[in-house]
């Protein structure tokens, strides 16, 4: 898939929909490119619509049908962008420089057939490189593919930065560039928690957990298309030419026990199937038919089996729940359970970094400043890099405050180790 070393570098550069949101903004994207281009000349550009336009499209979708998905959400959710590349490629042209923007299919992007939740599965790179050899930037569209039969698919929320990554992938770029509305990836959200660290650099295995356990820096499927094919990423500042953070291979330090990220997700639900009998087999069709209806889990608990039932309890992200509660009443009618209670109202708060579940002591401190500030547990997730706790939802900021506070002290020079 990489071409790297066969042709002159290329850089990729994505810019979210904060960077975008305005003409002015716009504007100022077009004049870091072209001062950009003087040390980069062969620059990929990926962009995610405008602001809240994504919202705004979901909004109006909703007003003309219950439930919309499938194909049509698709090619409505895909308007966004082209408005925004199309924008940049006239404010770049408006300078003297050329510019092309392309969409997912002009520029061969080819995905699997799932609606709303599409992969990446190749990137024909010929019309790429023909637009970089005449010396052009190539603007493409964030966010989308094209199927089998040329239907547009998007890749979920966050999926220009897949693409982005995908797309620096099959180029074989020096660097894959996510430009954002902070400077780079650090210890929790900066506009939620004061004195947040900025990291200069990490693995792509930490970036790839915070992303998973909350952090909107970065999608964790671009961390992984980057791992994989060992393109480094640079997250930084849309809106200055410093350095952010770093993510490459060789990151971590050996033998270090130490919590890099305080990371919170407020978009999770809640749902507890009640009175599943203790048969072989239950709980693979409820996993299967959760597989077939593209419905990611986050978290699971099944209790222990007492008088032959038991209970299975799933946190999943809310986009999902209307599919989970469809599967729910398929459930009912045919007792694998019988009922369901869903709760919407809760959060997740996690502690990443390298092997916290070989290290002592790093979990107690996290649980102990939770009861002391009287936050209940609701469930708890662990693996070698993470620890988490499900909690109630109105708790989260505090709860995130509080125990960032514990593992960066005010005026600690590190990151808390055991």
């Amino acid at each position: 898939m990489s071409e790297r070393g066969e042709r002159p570098p290329v850089v990729v550069q994505k810019y979210g929909g904060t960077s975008v949101a305005t003409a002015e903004r716009i504007l100022a994207i077009a004049d870091r490119i072209e001062s950009n281009l003087t040390q980069t000349p062969r620059l990929v550009v990926v962009l995610s619509a405008m602001g809240s336009t994504t919202d705004e499209l979901v909004g109006l979708a909703h007003q003309v049908s219950e439930r919309p998905e499938g194909r049509e959400m698709d090619l409505l959710l895909s308007t966004g962008e082209q408005i925004t590349v199309s924008l940049l490629g006239l404010a770049l042209q408006a300078r003297g420089i050329s510019a092309v923007s392309l969409t997912a299919l002009q520029c061969g992007i080819r995905t699997d057939g799932v609606f709303n939740f599409a992969r990446i599965r190749s990137i024909d790179t010929g019309r790429i490189h023909e637009e970089l050899d005449s010396g052009r930037v190539v603007i493409v569209t964030g966010f989308q593919g094209i199927n089998e039969t040329n239907d547009v698919t998007t890749l979920g929320r966050g999926g220009s930065d897949i693409t982005g990554a995908a797309l620096a992938a099959a180029l074989g770029a020096d660097a894959c560039e996510i430009c954002t509305d902070v400077d780079g990836v650090f210890s929790a959200d900066p506009s939620r928690v004061p004195g947040a660290r900025l990291w200069p650099a990490i693995s792509y295995e930490e970036a790839i957990e915070m992303a998973s356990s909350g952090a909107k820096v970065l999608h964790p499927r671009a961390a992984e298309v980057c791992m994989e094919y060992d393109v480094p990423i640079h997250v930084r500042s849309s809106f200055h030419l410093r350095e952010g953070t770093w993510i490459r291979e060789g990151e971590e330090i050996m033998e270090r026990a130490e919590v890099i990220s305080v990371t919170s997700d407020a978009k999770i639900a809640k749902v507890t199937l009640l009175d599943v009998p203790d048969e072989p087999g239950l709980a693979a069709r409820v996993f299967q038919d959760l597989a077939a209806a593209g419905i990611n889990i986050r978290l699971i608990i099944q209790s222990a089996s007492s008088a032959h039932q038991g209970r299975i309890t799933l946190i999943l992200d809310k986009e999902f729940l209307d599919g989970a509660r469809e599967l729910v009443e398929q459930w009912e009618a045919d007792k694998v359970t019988s009922g369901c209670v869903v709760e919407d109202d809760v959060a997740k708060i996690s502690i990443v970094g390298s092997r916290l579940a070989s290290t002592p002591g790093l979990a107690a401190r996290m649980f102990a400043v939770l009861a002391r500030e009287g936050i209940n547990i609701d469930c708890i997730s662990s693996s070698e890099m993470k620890v988490a706790c499900v909690i109630s939802a109105d708790r989260l900021e505090e709860a995130t405050r509080s125990v960032h506070a514990e593992f960066f002290p005010a005026g600690g020079a590190e990151a808390a180790t055991a």
